[in-house]
């Protein structure tokens, strides 16, 4: 278990491999494919982007409204592809960090390797839990999309699984493999 935190330097990705499991604590941002769509569009159109993309890691997540008493509701991941479009882009401009669940496309891995970035995975299906490692939320762009808009996140020990590093190492290609010689 390796305890991270944010921001997403080279050295901390470099630090990184396939397979870990990590707690990270600090600033994360959640985006999902209609707010990409608008980061893309806003550097496409070299509008400024509202947060710095530079070391950061974007968590792709929608999640529910919070209950009274609550920073915020359940916030689970959702299906990573979803992004692929989007994510060699966020990545040429500095985003070193992904959350989410699902495989990669493979020009995603081309860039999380040209980029020294880093893809991780968060268990689908436990956003009730997940939601507990968030202390702060701040939606700050995009309110329209509603449960899409950009949050600004405040996490502690956010558990996540390091599915493709680097090097390109993809845990969704090597484990079913390392299975199958082991059964």
């Amino acid at each position: 278990m390796k305890h991270i935190t944010t921001p997403f330097t080279e050295s901390i990705v470099r630090d990184l491999t396939s397979g870990d499991t990590v707690l990270i604590s600090g600033t994360i941002y959640t985006a999902r494919d209609a707010a990409h769509k608008r980061l893309c569009e806003a550097i496409a159109e070299g509008q400024p982007l509202p947060f710095d993309l530079q070391d950061a890691v974007i968590y792709y997540v929608g999640p529910t409204p919070p209950k009274p008493g609550q920073v915020i509701g359940a916030a689970g991941p959702t299906t990573s592809g979803r992004m692929d479009a989007y994510a060699p882009t966020l990545m040429e401009h500095g985003l070193r960090g992904m959350i989410g669940k699902g495989e990669r496309s493979q020009t995603v891995i081309d860039s999380i390797k040209g980029h020294t970035a880093v893809y991780l995975a968060a268990t689908g299906g436990a956003g009730a839990l997940l939601s507990h490692c968030i202390l702060e939320s701040e939606t700050i762009a995009y309110e329209d999309l509603g449960t899409e808009a950009i949050r600004k996140l405040t996490v502690k020990d956010f558990p996540a699984t390091v599915v493709i590093d680097c090097q390109g190492n993809d845990l969704y290609q090597t484990a079913p493999a390392a299975y199958r010689r082991n059964a």
